[in-house]
C-alpha cells in the first residue's frame, strides 16, 4: 500500500550518491541504503495493480510490485470486514466508545460505490458471514451480536458477551464470540457458554474458522511480542510458535493457509503462514487492521481509515 516500505535486496547498489528510485514511474523516496540492501517507501498516487520498480545505474530483471487500490475511504475499521458472495464488501465506522455514528456498516460494491447498509449500532465492530449468508455484527459497547438482513435491519441474537469482538461460524452452524477481558463464548440461539480462557488484550479479540474446524485468536497485549492462539474443537488452547509484535485480524486464504495481519508501528504488515509455519511477509502498509478474501480470490486488506484491494 501505499507509503509502506519495500524492501529490495541485491549486490553492488551505489550509496554515494544514492540511486534514484521509482516505483511506476514516480519517484520514491529512500529510507535506508547499503551495498546489499535498499529500503524504499512506495509513493502516493499510484493506480492499482503492478508498477515498475525501477534502480537507476543498477541491472535487473523484470521487478515488479503490486500496487493496493484504494477501494473505499473514511472508514473507521477496527476488525475485519468481510466479503458476501456477490463480492460486495461491508465496512465499518465504529467510532469513539459509546457514541453512535450515523452509519455503523456500509457497503462497498465490486465497482467501488460505498453505501450505507445498517445505522444504529453503537461501535459496531467485528463482522462474519453466517451460514444462513446473513452478516453478523458485533458491539463491543453494548456486549451484543447482531443479525442483519439485507435491508439493513437488524436483530440482536446474543447479548452479555462482555466486550464483544471477534466472532466465526463453525460448520456445525455453532456462532464463537471473543470477549476481551479473556473468554471466547460459545453461542447458538441466544445462549452463550465459555468455551476457552486466554489472556485479556488491550484492543480486541480477532477470531477466524480454520476448515479443520481449529478457531484462531489473536489477542494484541502490552508486551513486547505476542503469539496466535489456537482452539481445538475440545476447546483446548495452545500457540502457533511464530511470535507477532501486535497481531490483529485474521483470514484463511483461498490457498487455506493463515493470514495475520501484524499492526506494529513501523513494519505494520500482512504475513502468510503456510504449512512450514514460518510467516512471510506478502503486503505491507500503515496503520493495518484487518483483511479479507472475496469470492474471486480478491484480496482486501484496511487500515483504520481505508480499504485497499489487490485483484487476484
Amino acid at each position: 500500500m501505499e507509503g509502506a516500505p519495500v524492501t529490495v535486496r541485491g549486490t553492488g547498489f551505489p550509496v554515494d550518491p544514492l540511486p534514484r528510485v521509482t516505483i511506476g514511474g514516480v519517484d520514491a523516496r529512500l529510507a535506508f541504503a547499503s551495498p546489499r540492501r535498499l529500503v524504499v517507501l512506495a509513493p502516493t498516487g499510484l493506480e492499482g495493480g503492478p508498477a515498475p520498480l525501477r534502480i537507476d545505474g543498477v541491472a535487473s530483471g523484470a521487478d515488479f510490485l503490486s500496487i493496493g487500490a484504494s477501494w473505499a475511504t473514511g472508514l473507521h475499521q477496527v476488525d475485519n470486514p468481510v466479503f458476501d458472495l456477490a463480492g460486495n464488501l461491508y465496512v465499518t465506522y465504529s467510532g469513539p466508545r459509546g457514541q453512535e455514528s450515523p452509519v455503523s456498516i456500509f457497503r462497498v460494491t465490486p465497482a467501488g460505490t460505498r453505501e450505507a447498509f445498517a445505522s444504529g449500532i453503537v461501535n459496531a465492530t467485528s463482522m462474519a458471514m453466517g451460514p444462513d449468508r446473513a452478516l453478523y455484527v458485533s458491539s463491543r459497547f453494548e456486549g451484543a451480536v447482531y443479525r442483519i438482513a439485507g435491508d439493513g435491519t437488524y436483530e440482536t441474537v446474543a447479548s452479555d458477551l462482555g466486550v464483544a469482538c471477534g466472532i466465526a461460524f463453525d460448520a456445525e452452524g455453532w456462532m464463537y464470540v471473543g470477549d476481551r477481558s479473556g473468554t471466547v463464548f460459545r453461542v447458538r440461539d441466544g445462549k452463550a457458554t465459555a468455551f476457552a480462557t486466554l489472556p485479556s488484550s488491550v484492543a480486541a479479540f480477532h477470531l477466524v474458522m480454520a476448515p479443520s474446524g481449529d478457531l484462531y485468536v489473536s489477542a494484541p497485549t502490552l508486551g513486547s511480542y505476542d503469539q496466535i492462539y489456537r482452539v481445538s474443537r475440545s476447546g483446548e488452547v495452545s500457540r502457533l510458535p511464530a511470535p507477532f509484535g501486535r497481531p490483529q485480524g485474521m483470514a484463511i486464504g483461498p490457498d487455506g493457509a493463515l493470514y495475520v495481519v501484524d499492526a506494529l508501528a513501523g513494519s505494520s504488515a500482512v504475513y502468510r503462514i503456510g504449512d512450514e509455519g514460518d510467516p512471510e511477509i506478502i503486503a505491507s502498509g500503515a496503520a493495518l487492521i484487518g483483511l479479507a478474501f472475496g469470492p474471486s480470490g480478491e484480496l482486501v486488506v484496511v487500515s483504520n481509515e481505508t480499504a485497499y484491494r489487490f485483484d487476484s
